[in-house]
């Protein structure tokens, strides 16, 4: 009994031995290697600034994903169907509420475009094709429905938008079929020159344009700059030829040339 004692106190005595001599040797490393090094005003600006483009590179990329779908593409839509600047006067003739994923391949206005539709409402309204004629805001109700006598055009399909969809608050299609989805309304409308079967309700070039250029072009340039820094800041970006001039200038020389 007393020997296996024995054995067991020389067991934790080598033990703890062990243990010491391991905290030594930790702690003349650490004191060998010193404190880590502190990164210069260069190397922390060069940090943060990478950060910061590729933050910016990122970011711009993907917003790209969901701007150009919601916003760009309508709009350039819109401008390829190239409506008509001044507003004209449309009349309601006719409107039916449809059901079935095969009846809904259009809708004059439906919240959201990402889902398959299965209600849906159609509005057709005939509009005055003439080109020098501009809807009478200040006309009475008496002089609007003198002007319905007036030749209009064939029964054409209204839209809230060039893809007849929208997201709330902007577009609420309750609203929009109310005001606009009864047999004899009237109200200012935009034709399209290129399909004069699609008519909508508001229309302004401008605000196109400042659409495709806040939603796509701004984004689309800072992701270009930003990528192209981050490659002149880490990367060779010199062209094949310049590199290879490069290495020729640096070659070591043969030793048959040193003789």
């Amino acid at each position: 009994m007393r020997s296996d004692s024995s054995e067991l106190l020389l067991e934790q005595q080598a033990e703890e031995l062990r243990k010491k001599k391991l905290l030594e040797l930790a702690a003349a490393k650490k004191a060998k290697n010193g404190p880590p090094p502190k990164r210069s005003l260069r190397e922390n600006a060069s940090f943060y600034t990478t950060s910061s483009l590729a933050f910016l590179s990122v970011t711009a990329g993907a917003s790209l994903l969901f701007l150009v779908p919601l916003y760009v593409d309508p709009a350039i839509s819109t401008l390829v169907g190239d409506f008509v600047e001044r507003p004209t006067m449309c009349v309601t003739t006719r409107r039916e509420d449809m059901t079935g994923l095969f009846n809904c391949s259009w809708s004059s206005c439906r919240e959201g475009c990402t889902s398959d539709v299965f209600k849906c409402t159609h509005i057709y309204v005939t509009f005055i094709d003439d080109l020098n004629f501009t809807f009478p805001f200040n006309a009475t109700p008496a002089e609007l429905f003198n002007l319905t006598d007036i030749e209009r055009s064939e029964e054409a399909i209204l839209l809230v938008n060039i893809k007849g969809c929208g997201y709330p608050p902007a577009v609420k299609c309750k609203n929009f079929t109310d005001l606009y989805g009864f047999e004899g309304a009237v109200f200012p409308c935009y034709y399209s020159k290129q399909n004069k079967t699609v008519v909508m309700t508001a229309y302004n070039r401008e605000d196109q344009v400042n659409t495709i250029i806040h939603f796509f072009v701004v984004p689309f340039i800072v992701t270009v700059v930003s990528s192209v820094f981050l490659c002149i800041m880490h990367c060779d970006c010199r062209c094949k030829k310049e590199r290879r001039r490069h290495r020729h200038r640096h070659r070591r020389p043969r030793i048959e040339n040193l003789r």
